[in-house]
Formats: C-alpha cells, structure tokens, sequence
C-alpha cells in the first residue's frame, strides 16, 4: 500500500510538473505559430498553433522595411561587450574577496552585494547625467559604459571560489607561481563551469535590456532588438500582429539557443551558490 501510495504521488507530481512546463512554453509556441500567418488567419485563428497556410513574408518584410542587420549587429555588439567586461570585472573582484586579505575587505564586499537591491530607477538619472555630459547619448556605448561591473556576478564566482582550498593557492604562491598563472592555471579551470553559466545570463539580460537603452539611444539605426519590437509593437501592433510576432522571434532566437545549450551550467552554478 505505501508503495502504490508512493507511485501515485510521483504520478500526480509529474502531471502537475507537465502543465507548468505547457504554460510556460505556450507563449513562445504562440510567437511562432503566428509569426508564420497572414494577417487574416492570425486573427480569424489567433489560438490556433499549427498555420493553416504558413508564410515566410512577415519575415521578408522585417527583413526589408527595417534596418535589422544593424540593429542585430548593435545588440550583439552591446551584450558581448558587457559580458565580456562584466565577466572580466566579477571575476578579478571574486579572486580577491576569496583568496586576498586586506584592510576592509568584508566590508567592501558587503558594499558590492548591497548594490543589487538598489533599484535601477535610484541610479538611471545620474547614470544618464554623466553619459549626456561625456557625449555618449544616441551611441550604444552610452548604454555600455554604466554596465562594466556587476554585483550578483561578483557574489555568484566569490561563492564558487571559496570552494577551491586556499590551500591550493598558497602553495603554488610559495612555488613562485604568479597571480596571473594562479587565475589561468588553477583558478579559471575549476571554475569553467561558474564562469561559461554566468557569462550567459549576463549576455541574455544585456541582450534583453529595454529601459536603459531606450533613455540613450534616439535614431533607429542604434536601436537594438528589444527596442525596434516595442516600437513596432507600439505604431503597428494593432494592426500588423503577424509581423510584431517575426520581430520578437528574431529578439529572442538567440538567448533561446545559448540558455538550451548551457543550462546545466546555469542550474549548477546557482546550487553552488547555495542559491535554491
């Protein structure tokens, strides 16, 4: 009896996990099931997943009336340059959190963490201030610049990093190993992992990120991805649904493909964190 007791829970269990995962694919099974209709059966069978007379000419229209191979370039050029530095940045803080001691070193950590729950809205109108006096608005470096170092990518490595003996450091210090050979040699391959899941979560948030390059960039030529759809979505929406499903499809092939071929890495770095 406790075993069939048992098998029914892990049923009931696996059926309730199955109609989470549903929920959660169906918008994106959505995008693209109306991204390949007309304009008419997208609204004569907005629900329907399978087109009945599938299309390829909302995305021959993206394609065409807008500068899409610029705005792809300058929202990869965004995300790459920002994980890069940011990955970078978290990972020289996180070595000397975890294997250097200075004067307030704690207390300087607990600086860095507390700046992830300062709401974006405290520091967005300084960080627009000093860009617009550098000369750096309607340029995508202007939306790069305030994002060269991050706080949860510095916790998230730190946490890794004290997972390493310190003991391990400090006998290759005395065998006159430099800093440099310690972070390539021994540092960086224990950590791969840590390093490869958050390097995609930076670079899908940056891929992702609407607000901040919306108060920096003005021409449509600079715009990224998330901004075009949302112009898009704004002039023509209501009218051209079809066509604002191909754009966010474009937005988020990407960051879909790199999450599907890295997330055992995201999930482990996060349970090594001790983050559940």
């Amino acid at each position: 009896m406790p075993e069939n007791k048992m098998e029914w829970r892990r049923i009931i269990w696996h059926l309730v996990l199955i109609v989470f995962v549903l929920v959660a694919l169906f918008p994106i099974v959505f995008a693209v099931s109306n991204s390949f209709k007309g304009l008419s059966e997208s609204y004569n069978s907005i629900l329907q997943l399978i087109p009945a007379h599938p299309t390829i000419e909302n995305y021959k229209t993206i394609f065409t009336s807008l500068p899409l191979y610029q705005i792809i370039i300058n929202t990869f050029t965004v995300a790459t340059v920002v994980t890069l530095f940011k990955l970078v940045t978290s990972y020289l803080a996180a070595y000397a959190f975890s294997f250097s001691h200075f004067f307030g070193d704690k207390l300087l950590y607990f600086l860095f963490i507390a700046t992830i729950f300062v709401p974006f809205t405290v520091t967005m109108i300084p960080n627009y201030l000093i860009i617009s006096r550098i000369g750096l608005l309607n340029n995508i470096y202007g939306v790069i610049l305030p994002q060269l170092c991050d706080a949860t990518g510095i916790f998230l490595l730190t946490q890794t990093m004290r997972t390493i003996p310190k003991s391990l450091i400090e006998v290759s210090r005395l065998d006159g190993v430099k800093t440099v050979g310690i972070l390539r040699d021994i540092v960086f391959p224990l950590t791969r992992p840590a390093v490869i899941s958050i390097g995609i979560m930076f670079f899908i948030n940056s891929w992702n990120e609407y607000v901040w390059p919306t108060l920096i960039l003005k021409d449509r030529a600079n715009f990224t991805l998330p901004l075009i759809l949302q112009m898009f979505i704004s002039s023509e929406g209501g009218t051209n649904f079809p066509i604002a499903m191909a754009i966010s499809m474009v937005t988020m092939f990407i960051p879909l493909v790199l999450y599907l071929f890295f997330q055992k890495y995201i999930l482990n770095t996060f349970s090594q964190s001790g983050i559940k």
